[in-house]
């Protein structure tokens, strides 16, 4: 599968909204993967695809995690959490995308998690950071994007954790365990 037969799949599934949102991150990671050395091709395509259960039935993506043995503490979180894992199932499943590189770009993007690949980090950041986003700290999260992702990610993972925190929501463990990877490396 190609950018190109990828956006065409995503146009046909997602609310218009979202598919802009899905062009903006693959721009972001198009250029992020110019920077830092990352195949292009496969950010194309891992960012394309990261957002395609966005919408899917509730129901079915908690079926889907039971059969495929995803993490059993996703069901304890948000649905919201659902789509990510579930659209790499769909991905490797419906759509015959094998490269496991991608498939984990698209199942982390919304959690992050320790020990990510470049590529993982490409699809997290260029998700937190597309050019629809308008959130406070979003043009630091961008400017150090272009230099450094291991800063890009701890400081994106800071402020989600503390977005989470004083909404009073829960933090999923993969999110925590990310951010103290990162934030343990500099000691």
């Amino acid at each position: 599968m190609d950018l190109e037969q990828a956006k065409r799949l995503v146009k046909e599934i997602l609310p218009e909204k979202r598919y802009i949102h899905t062009l903006g991150v693959i721009e972001s990671a198009q250029y992020l993967a110019e920077k830092h050395n990352v195949s292009i091709e496969d950010a194309e395509l891992a960012a394309a695809l990261h957002d395609m259960a966005k919408f899917h039935d509730k129901q079915e993506m908690r079926r889907v995690i039971i059969e495929n043995n995803l993490d059993p503490v996703l069901l304890d979180f948000h649905h919201e959490l659902w789509h990510a894992p579930v659209g790499a199932v769909f991905a490797k499943d419906k759509f015959g995308i094998i490269n496991e590189d991608v498939l984990n770009a698209i199942k982390y993007h919304t959690t992050g998690r320790p020990q990510m690949s470049q590529l993982e980090k490409v699809i997290y950041l260029a998700d937190y950071i597309e050019p629809g986003r308008k959130f406070s700290g979003v043009e630091n999260v961008r400017a150090v994007a272009g230099q450094d992702l291991n800063e890009a990610m701890k400081i994106a993972l800071k402020q989600s954790i503390e977005f989470l925190i004083s909404k009073y929501q829960p933090v999923f463990p993969d999110t925590l365990s990310g951010y103290n990877e990162y934030v343990q490396k500099e000691k």
